[in-house]
């Protein structure tokens, strides 16, 4: 008898013809192309142009043409006896079908019938009836059930399940009433389960009933197995009625083209021949077995070498896109280098050159100070000394020649020291007398001065520095008065309270009128600056000037 994946595969693929709307559910062109391949009997070509369907099914994310495609693929390495393939290949299918999904429920019991058969041919007959089950279960269509429970019942018929086998037989034989075919393979598997089951059953009514259905329908496939069966029953029987029964059953192998089946007719005819043909369907049958066996070898080569190719391919695809990837990495990584390289030289040059500018104007500033500083050593130190001298020497005409000597001589040195910080004001003991000293030499007959809170306790703790500038802002002050204002009282106010000294100077003069602007006002307002001091301006045109400055100790 031929092994059952031959049979089996035939039934599949009648099925699927039947069933061309469900299979076709999705555009794959290179699917289109391995059917016609492999409905023209053409397995190699087939194989490759469902793996490329697969690809095609990958590359647009649909699960329906990868498991179709992957399907195929399985029953293709099924049917040339390459199991481990077919299992291995069926189970990838899987992956993308949803059994809560009916649409797939189609592929998924196609797959499970391959998995029955590759395990059934591994001779795993408790999982093939698993999984044999599970196709049933998804099966929408009663010519796949029936195909499906039949190749259960075959399972059962291995395992001696006899039982359980006709069990299966008769709910195939009660829905196969309209189909000739179907209807004489069911009475073949029916008697000869029943013979199996009971040798003394005579199962040879019903392969003949079926044998003249085959003939009728001509189906040599049909014929073929009838033939099988009454020459293994007449073997022991009735030698003779074997023998022409296995001639049948190798002439109609050989119009099928099936090596599998030529050789099972081969063995029978071996067995059954006189001995001087034996010797002549041996060496047909090595022959033959030696080519199948060549050829299934090839075949499973071949669906290998095609699978490794393709993973082979697929892998260098990938590398060289990793690869290809990673240079581009690189590239992106020295361009980013690059620019980041020319952003800092740019952000350097700009930041090089705003300090470039910063300096030069910090150097710029630093000759206005400088400037500023020698006006004001020229204005306090030079010209309001001079100035004060002359007022002395207007309000004391009996001056002696040697004082004002004396007093020349000093402006004399103020003015060559310039670049120096020296000064003739004593800040330190006599700091009180100097200030008087000073304050007064800018009283007349016509300006008549008064002094408050000029004392050593006002000026306890207060630096040398302070001292120094105080005296420059009041004789600053009264130079003003007396250059511009015209005034004829002048009242200076001491006052000392919470770490903080008041000046409040008043002149009944005609005011600033302007004078702010000058330079003597503005040195003295820079000077209450440095000593972190402030000062208010109070003036009327003609009705005099009030100033009021203060700072900290």
């Amino acid at each position: 008898m031929k092994p059952l994946f031959s049979l089996l595969i035939v039934l599949l693929l009648f099925s699927c013809s039947k069933k061309e709307n469900l299979e076709k559910k999705f555009h794959n062109p290179y699917y289109d192309l391995a059917k016609k391949y492999r409905d023209s009997g053409k397995p190699d070509s087939a194989f490759i142009q469902f793996n490329q369907a697969k690809e095609f099914g990958i590359q647009n994310r649909d699960s329906l043409s990868i498991a179709s495609s992957l399907i195929n693929m399985a029953i293709l390495l099924t049917n040339a006896g390459d199991y481990f393939g077919g299992q291995e290949t069926s189970l990838q299918a899987n992956k993308y079908l949803n059994e809560n999904n009916p649409k797939h429920h189609y592929y998924l019991g196609s797959n499970y019938n391959n998995l029955g058969i590759a395990t059934y041919n591994l001779k795993d007959y408790n999982n093939s009836l698993k999984l044999y089950g599970s196709a049933i279960k998804f099966s929408d269509d009663s010519l796949d059930t029936r195909m499906y429970l039949n190749n259960e019942a075959k399972v059962y018929q291995e395992i001696k399940d006899y039982k359980s086998a006709l069990n299966i037989y008769d709910q195939i034989l009660a829905k196969t009433a309209k189909n000739e075919k179907e209807y004489a393979r069911v009475l073949t598997n029916i008697a000869k389960t029943k013979w199996l089951q009971n040798p003394a059953y005579n199962p040879v009514p019903d392969f003949l009933k079926s044998l003249q259905i085959r003939k009728k329908e001509n189906d040599l496939w049909g014929q073929n197995s009838s033939y099988a069966h009454l020459s293994d029953y007449y073997t022991l029987k009735q030698p003779d009625s074997a023998l022409l029964y296995a001639h049948s059953m190798y002439n109609v192998a050989q119009n099928l083209k099936s090596a599998t089946d030529q050789l099972e007719a081969l063995q029978k005819l071996i067995k059954l021949s006189p001995p001087k043909e034996t010797k002549h369907f041996f060496n047909v049958y090595e022959t033959l077995n030696d080519s199948v066996q060549n050829a299934r070898s090839a075949a499973k080569n071949q669906f290998a070498l095609i699978r490794y190719e393709t993973e082979k391919s697929k892998a260098d695809f990938l590398k060289a896109q990793a690869e290809n990837a990673e240079k581009q990495n690189d590239i992106l990584r020295k361009n980013i280098g690059i620019g980041t390289l020319i952003l800092l030289l740019i952000v350097g040059f700009i930041l090089y050159r705003r300090r470039q500018k910063e300096l030069k104007k910090e150097k710029e500033l630093e000759v206005k100070k400088t400037e500023l500083k020698y006006v004001k050593k020229v204005h306090d130190g030079v010209a309001n000394k001079i100035y004060q001298v002359m007022s002395e020497v207007e309000n004391d005409p009996e001056m002696s020649k040697t004082i004002l000597a004396d007093k020349l001589e000093v402006i004399y040195k103020i003015s060559r020291d310039l670049s120096y910080e020296n000064t003739d004001i004593d800040t330190k003991e006599s700091f009180v007398k100097e200030l008087l000293k000073m304050l007064y030499a800018y009283s007349s007959a016509n300006v008549d001065i008064v002094i408050k809170g000029n004392d050593e306790e006002l000026w306890a703790n207060v630096n040398t520095t302070t001292k120094n500038e105080v005296y420059l802002i009041l004789q600053n002050l009264m130079t003003n008065m007396d250059k511009h204002s015209g005034a004829d009282n002048v009242s200076i106010k001491f006052e000392r309270k919470d770490q903080q000294i008041s000046v409040l100077y008043f002149d009944n003069g005609k005011g600033m009128q302007g004078a702010i602007k000058k330079n003597g006002l503005s040195n003295t307002e820079t000077r209450i600056e440095s000593i972190l001091g402030r000062i208010t301006f109070d003036t009327k045109p003609d009705k005099g000037l009030e100033i009021e400055f203060s700072f900290p100790i």
